[in-house]
């Protein structure tokens, strides 16, 4: 992660984290940490949230007679803890998101796992419509504790050039 504080006032001064277009290098990995343990009310609680209704994700009576004996943590709630975890390294600055491309969920993620993941910037450009900007094209890699590997997914973000950040024109 890229961190720089910048001074707003005497004696006074503010985080400024994330990375520039500038700042993302082809071929560099990004471990982000720290991981994230799952508990039962992170799965239920999102489950039930998202009205996802597969008693896989919530009855362990149901559960523990399918091919992994107990609940399953929600798929998409991994996602979004995973794309969560990486964004103060790749997407802190970031316009927008511009796709998400080819997740694939390799291996159950159960409640009491440790998850952890990284990101591989595959590929950048400078942005043809928009001079002050430019797209990059990350892989991201998810892992359990154990070294599993249970997600994989590619992601396209519009990343502002330096000094062209909403954070490095507001005050707020």
């Amino acid at each position: 992660m890229s961190y720089s504080a910048k001074e707003v006032g005497p004696n006074r001064f503010r985080e400024n984290i994330g990375r520039y277009f500038e700042d993302f290098v082809i071929g560099h990995i990004y471990e982000h940490r720290p991981g994230r343990t799952i508990n039962e009310a992170d799965n239920s609680w999102f489950t039930l949230l998202t009205m996802n209704t597969h008693p896989l994700h919530f009855d362990h009576e149901y559960a523990k007679h399918s091919e992994f004996g107990k609940p399953l943590v929600n798929s998409a709630f991994t996602l979004a803890v995973v794309a969560g975890m990486s964004v103060s390294d790749t997407s802190q600055k970031a316009v927008a998101n511009l796709g998400w491309n080819d997740i694939k969920l390799t291996a159950p993620v159960f409640v009491g796992d440790t998850i952890y993941a990284e990101s591989e910037v595959m590929d950048k450009r400078e942005s043809k419509s928009r001079p002050t900007q430019g797209v990059v094209n990350i892989h991201t890699r998810a892992f359990k504790q154990d070294g599993v590997q249970f997600m994989s997914y590619d992601r396209a973000m519009l990343m502002p050039k330096r000094g062209h950040a909403v954070d490095d024109k507001a005050n707020y």
